[in-house]
């Protein structure tokens, strides 16, 4: 009997450490030895050597992730200007020579590699047990820029970055609360990806914020090079079509739900931070929801609401309609429909699983196209392929009408990971209409709103205040009113202090005379 070969073992240590967990030796060229082994066959791998006194130095660093001008001011010009005879220490050397202001001590070879591909630059010294290790970390980074995925007509214009230091200072420039804690970790055996948990410690319940530590702590993986690893790492349900967490590239975003007791997790090499735990409704809200006026927020959000529901069901209720409730259809329209439907060759259904595939077909080869281009070529090829369906008789204009009222209205779900889970449920939805008419339609609704009700986020109901019902918490969900009197923090995340604001914040109307 041939033997089933068994899945080989995550290493869960790289090499280089099993053989080099050996402490800094006195002799530097001993040391450098070691490290141009570990390091051989990479040229971005740096060996400056030094002459600082009369002792013998080297500088080991990575192309492109260091601030050279910093590291020729502050440590190469100050080594080589030191003239002193005899032996030089850690001290003098922290103390005395280099002037860069972050600095710390590594006594082993694992420590410096690791230092070294963090993008800190190492310092050996003949006659010194340990290696200095100096944060001067730089290189090329895209800078701070309005974030292209969540753009606003009113709002801050910042958005995150790939780089987890600077987005960190974006969020502490606006919550500047020493209740504000960062923890960090590091996921992945290879890339040792930095990734960082904020919450507010008098807001936040420690419950939520263990629970995201562990889950967190049981990612054994080789790498993580994007937040979206993480996400599908520590959702509740990785089988429900919804997101479980929200994602966002803008920090206001981060800092509102930390001060509804939420908790973010900030993954370096990414410019989406994870927010959670998160709500159904929580995902049809926008940032501008909460800088205009309560009026147009209100409009807004019932807009938003039945467009989304149109972006669910339209193509499911026309096949339907047209397909088995016939008498439910407007004497005159039904004729219209009738006749632009003769010519046609398909039922409904496939007339519509032919539009919505090639809608979504273009509205992707639209997103991978350039810039420049991509919006021109899925406008244009939305409207010729149109055009010409109907002409050859593929497909009837009112089809066509839907499916286009369809896009625009899946368009206006403000979250992008949201607005996917309506697309791929808009077919099942199909289906059940091709099949079952309005019964079909009323059966996966039903099936789908007894999901979202049992649906959970860290522990907080998905549907919530909806299911379960707590209408003293509608104050953000269907509507939005006065922030004079939205007094009180979601109670779902909160520890104890619930109130946002002081009373009688409402202003008095103004009486002349």
């Amino acid at each position: 009997m041939r033997k089933v070969k068994k899945p080989r073992k995550l290493i869960e240590k790289i090499d280089i450490q099993d053989k080099n967990d050996k402490p800094v030796q006195e002799n530097v060229e001993t040391n450098i030895d070691i490290l141009k082994k570990i390091f051989q066959d990479c040229s971005d791998i740096k060996f400056r050597s030094l002459k600082v006194g009369e002792q013998k130095a080297y500088l080991i660093f990575v192309d492109g992730m260091i601030d050279e001008t910093s590291i020729q001011l502050s440590a190469i010009h100050e080594l080589l200007a030191e003239t002193k005879q005899g032996s030089l220490t850690t001290e003098i050397i922290e103390e005395k020579i280099v002037s860069i202001s972050d600095v710390v001590e590594a006594d082993k070879i694992e420590a410096i590699v690791k230092q070294v591909l963090d993008g800190n630059t190492v310092l050996l010294v003949d006659g010194v047990e340990k290696a200095i290790v100096l944060n001067a970390k730089g290189g090329e980074r895209r800078t701070v820029a309005e974030p292209e995925t969540e753009s606003t007509v009113r709002g801050p214009r910042e958005g995150f970055v790939e780089n987890i230091a600077v987005n960190i200072a974006l969020i502490r420039q606006k919550l500047r609360s020493p209740h504000l804690k960062l923890v960090t970790k590091e996921i992945g055996t290879e890339t040792r990806t930095l990734v960082g948990i904020m919450y507010m410690e008098n807001l936040a319940s420690s419950g939520l914020i263990q629970e995201v530590k562990d889950r967190i702590d049981r990612i054994k993986i080789d790498g993580i090079l994007e937040s979206g690893y993480i996400e599908e790492f520590i959702e509740d349900d990785p089988w429900s079509l919804f997101p479980q967490i929200q994602n966002t590239e803008r920090p206001d975003t981060v800092v509102g739900n930390l001060l509804e007791g939420r908790v973010a997790i900030l993954t370096n090499g990414s410019p989406f931070t994870l927010v959670l735990p998160t709500t159904f409704w929580q995902l049809l809200q926008a940032n501008e929801d909460y800088y205009h006026r309560f009026h147009l927020v209100i409009f807004i959000r019932i807009l938003r609401m039945i467009l989304l529901y149109l972006a669910l069901i339209l193509p499911s209720f026309y096949i339907a309609v047209s397909t088995y409730h016939q008498e439910m259809i407007p004497t005159n329209l039904l004729f219209s429909i009738a006749a632009s439907r003769e010519a046609i060759p398909f039922p409904a259904f496939v007339e519509a699983i032919i539009m919505e595939l090639a809608f979504e077909a273009l509205r992707e080869a639209g997103l991978r196209l350039p810039k420049v281009i991509g919006q021109a070529v899925s406008i244009l090829g939305a409207l010729v392929i149109g055009t010409a369906a109907v002409e050859a008789g593929i497909v009837s204009a009112p089809m066509v009408i839907v499916v286009s009222m369809t896009g625009i209205s899946s368009f206006a779900i403000p979250k992008f990971n949201m607005a996917i889970s309506i697309r791929l449920l808009r077919f099942p939805m199909m289906i059940l209409a091709g099949t079952f008419g309005l019964l079909g339609i009323c059966i996966g609704s039903l099936l789908l709103v007894t999901h979202l009700s049992k649906l959970r986020s860290f522990g907080v109901p998905y549907f919530w205040p909806v299911a379960p019902l707590n209408w003293k918490e509608f104050k953000d969900v269907f509507v939005r009113v006065p922030w004079w009197a939205m007094d009180q923090r979601p109670t779902q995340t909160i520890i104890e202090d619930f109130s946002r604001q002081t009373e009688n914040l409402k202003p008095s109307a103004n009486k002349n005379g």
